[in-house]
């Protein structure tokens, strides 16, 4: 009776065990995955906006990396110095004028020309002729001596006409010397006094080298001889020049004896100005 008692209650005590309310899932107090991820992003997010507050990043520019091999440094090409200024001993103004602009010459751009303007009645440009004909003869290797006969009454012009008329014969072969009947020419002016001032005195000087009466009158009335009469003329009235003899030198400076003090003294300004044209 009494193990029958105690049986009962050990089942009932069993059975209120089992009726519990069922058990409420676990929480697991460790965050989700998602929410771990989102979390670790604002963090980081939160770090690099404070990070740009105190720190700067340093910028590591192009000229700092070091070369690689075989890579040489670029150098920038570099002006050359300046010519130091020469100490000229003739001065513009006192010396020799400027002509603003700058002319024409006879010839062309290749050498620094220097023209003399001359004419046969002239007493200085007789005594100037040696002196000029010994510096023409040695001068500088870029440069170029012309003659150029003055214009300024009908016996100059017929002397010009002249002069060229010389020049055209002696190129061709038909006058023999040039510079003999140039220094013919002087002398008949200056020491038999004649003035060769008709085209016929003129005619019997040319035969007397050796020209025939044909020869002489076909190249005295020659388009070619007209045409540099022309330029002689113009050069004359462009460059100003108002005595003989009167130097220029490309087109640009123009000067004589008198301005330079005297004809040694013309020849190294001439060689100054040829100098002065070729540095430019």
């Amino acid at each position: 009776m009494k193990n029958t008692l105690l049986l009962s209650l050990l089942l009932m005590f069993v059975v209120a065990c089992s009726k519990q309310e069922p058990a409420q899932p676990v929480v697991d107090e460790q965050p989700a995955i998602d929410e771990l991820l989102v979390e670790d992003a604002a963090t980081d997010q939160d770090a690099i906006e404070s990070g740009s507050d105190d720190e700067t990043l340093e910028v590591v520019q192009e000229s700092a990396a070091e070369p690689e091999a075989g890579e040489q440094a670029i150098i920038l090409a570099q002006a050359d110095a300046p010519t130091p200024p020469r100490n000229w001993k003739f001065k513009e103004g006192q010396h020799y004028a400027r002509l603003v602009p700058t002319q024409p010459t006879v010839g062309g751009a290749d050498k620094v020309e220097v023209a003399e303007f001359f004419y046969y009645l002239c007493p200085h440009c007789l005594t100037f002729e040696p002196i000029i004909r010994g510096w023409a003869a040695n001068k500088p290797a870029n440069a170029r001596f012309v003659q150029v006969p003055a214009m300024w009454n009908q016996v100059l012009l017929l002397h010009a006409r002249m002069f060229y008329t010389k020049e055209i014969l002696a190129r061709n072969g038909v006058l023999a010397d040039g510079v003999a009947f140039h220094d013919a020419i002087f002398e008949e002016i200056h020491g038999r006094n004649n003035r060769l001032s008709s085209e016929a005195s003129i005619q019997k000087l040319f035969e007397r080298f050796g020209v025939s009466a044909d020869e002489f009158k076909r190249t005295w009335s020659s388009f070619e001889v007209d045409q540099k009469l022309r330029v002689a003329q113009d050069l004359g009235r462009r460059y100003s020049v108002m005595n003989t003899p009167t130097i220029v030198v490309n087109g640009k400076y123009r000067t004589g004896a008198a301005d330079a003090g005297g004809y040694p003294e013309l020849l190294e300004l001439i060689d100054e100005l040829i100098v002065r044209e070729s540095i430019r």
